[in-house]
């Protein structure tokens, strides 16, 4: 999730010219940059456990997978986000070194600072991409993923899967075990008064 930094009006071309000599990541949205924060260990584990099995099955095909360092581009709600994992298949996309227009799958681990807005305004505004089918939120803390696929009317339809599911990227026509994706993600928590190992 991004952090508010103080009030700094810009352009999307403004945006780019200032992320590119920033230490860390802004996402962009409406002429407002939001800090970045870090991620919890667990979710670094899932965005490279997904990113790394779409990456294998998806080698050789014209498609392309990026983690969270490569701005997604949302012209129509005059935003740049980074998402966690996306996917794009646009020959379009190449000619953007910066940023991606074109994903056909995004998907972002939840955490608990991100969750409301990445089910409600960041979602909002990723709806508005014609080429995204796909929309995947990662709940660790529920051991569930929650994917939502653009149907042929246009409609955004909810499939959810557990720990023993297999889930469906129609998009790409891979199914993944979500087992695999939540692998490693167990967190253990300190014992108050015990001594760090």
């Amino acid at each position: 999730m991004a952090l508010p930094q103080q009030k700094q009006v810009f352009d999307a071309t403004a945006y780019l010219a200032w992320e590119a000599e920033q230490p860390d990541r802004n996402e962009f949205m409406a002429g407002e940059v939001f800090a970045m924060v870090g991620v919890r260990q667990a979710h670094n584990v899932a965005t490279l456990n997904l990113a790394s099995q779409l990456r294998t099955e998806l080698k050789g095909s014209p498609c392309r997978v990026f983690i969270e360092s490569v701005k997604t581009r949302i012209e129509a709600a005059d935003c740049f986000f980074y998402p966690d994992v996306v996917v794009t298949c646009d020959a379009r996309d190449r000619a953007t070194p910066e940023y991606l227009s074109h994903p056909l799958l995004v998907v972002e681990v939840l955490s608990d600072s991100t969750a409301a807005f990445d089910r409600g305004n960041k979602f909002a505004a990723y709806r508005k991409l014609e080429s995204l089918q796909e929309y995947v939120l990662v709940d660790l803390a529920a051991r569930r993923i929650e994917l939502f696929r653009r149907n042929a009317e246009g409609h955004w339809v909810l499939y959810e899967y557990n720990a023993g599911d297999t889930i469906e990227f129609a998009s790409l026509s891979l199914r993944v075990p979500v087992a695999l994706i939540l692998e490693d993600t167990e967190e253990e928590t300190e014992k108050p008064g015990s001594d760090p190992v």
